[in-house]
């Protein structure tokens, strides 16, 4: 069996009678765990491995973990800091904010991957235009190239913990007040005011970004449609202008800034038509049952070829065996540096 376009969630820290059901339709592809699925890390590593077993190739398990307001999985799991603290590193020496988001991202996938976990929805690419408050610190920065600079470097610590990156949230989210998941943002530059959003995308595409999620902004001066179900967008600017070949996730279909655009499955057609390759469905079961019921697509081969790639490759055998890894030592150091007031120094001849 392939694997599906769909993204589903479920309610609680076990996969209950019915979920293993819906885990089992050929439209679904992956799960999205949230808070509410974790208690501590080894209930979260037989969550894991229970949905990896339900199907054959395994389920894509994903959660977003960028560090911040955004961390799923906390206690048991290293606090990690929003991406604006790394760019504030950056700005104050560049060579140590390349390095803290490198360790940082190894750190973040290294511990999931340790748990089984096959991706975190990160990085968030984003620039920071002092508008939008549901981007805010999860920005890097406010520069195209510092952004591109630091996500990089977050992306191949995550490849070296055996875990794929996402860049979102495509093709940028930082320059709109409102928030996608409450109504639909609204953003009238053209295209060719969109340079600085895009740069952070072909720099990660040029070195093998593996997947993108795609936001629901609309962008009237370039398509009628929300990025997110546009194929001008998704076919034309990133796959065929900037060149990617990895998955497309559009953002999650349940959300408010879609909604306008039909119903479930008319938002889902849309999308998959546009160029999606999968489509997170969460906090609401009966889209899910009701998708699942009348979408009635196959799973396109070259999808399922690009999921398949998403899978976590190998990591330490158990969590216990990171404390010994250096690497985990040096990013803690790092985190714990990070942590501490910073030491201020006064001049005895200079009046405070």
């Amino acid at each position: 069996m392939s694997l599906g376009p769909l993204m589903i969630d479920l309610a609680g820290s076990r996969v209950s009678a019915e979920e293993r059901e819906l885990l089992q339709h050929p439209l679904v592809g992956g799960v999205i765990l949230f808070s509410r699925n974790y208690e501590n890390p080894p209930q979260l590593s037989a969550l894991v491995a229970d949905i990896h077993a339900a199907r054959s190739p395994p389920l894509i398990v994903a959660v977003d973990q960028e560090g911040g307001r955004v961390q799923r999985f906390r206690e048991g799991f290293s606090r990690l800091p929003p991406a604006r603290r790394i760019g504030h590193e950056f700005d104050l020496e560049a060579r140590t904010g390349v390095a803290l988001a490198r360790a940082l991202g190894w750190l973040m996938a290294a511990e999931l991957r340790a748990h089984g976990v096959d991706i975190s929805f990160a990085p968030c690419v984003d620039l920071d235009y002092g508008v939008s408050e549901v981007i805010g610190e999860r920005s890097f920065h406010s520069s195209a190239p510092v952004v591109s600079q630091l996500a990089l470097a977050w992306m191949h610590g995550m490849r070296e913990a055996g875990m794929a990156a996402t860049a979102k949230h495509f093709p940028g989210h930082g320059a709109v007040v409102a928030d996608s998941h409450l109504v639909l943002p609204l953003d009238r530059r053209p295209l060719a005011d969109l340079t600085q959003d895009l740069t952070p995308y072909r720099r990660l595409i040029a070195n093998g970004l593996p997947a993108v999620m795609v936001a629901h902004i609309l962008f009237p001066a370039v398509d009628r449609d929300p990025s997110s179900l546009s194929s001008l967008w998704i076919r034309d600017v990133l796959r065929g202008e900037l060149g990617f070949q990895g998955v497309v996730f559009a953002d999650d279909l349940s959300m408010k800034g879609a909604a306008a655009y039909g119903d479930i499955v008319t938002r889902a057609r849309q999308a998959l038509a546009a160029g999606c390759d999968m489509l997170p469905v969460c906090n609401n079961r009966p889209s899910v049952i009701e998708l699942l019921d009348s979408l009635g697509c196959e799973p396109q081969p070259a999808s399922s070829l690009r999921l398949v790639r998403l899978h976590g490759r190998a990591g330490p055998p158990e969590p216990a065996a990171l404390a010994a890894l250096p690497e985990w030592q040096q990013a803690r150091a790092l985190l714990a540096r990070m942590s501490s007031p910073p030491t201020l120094t006064l001049d005895p001849g200079t009046p405070t």
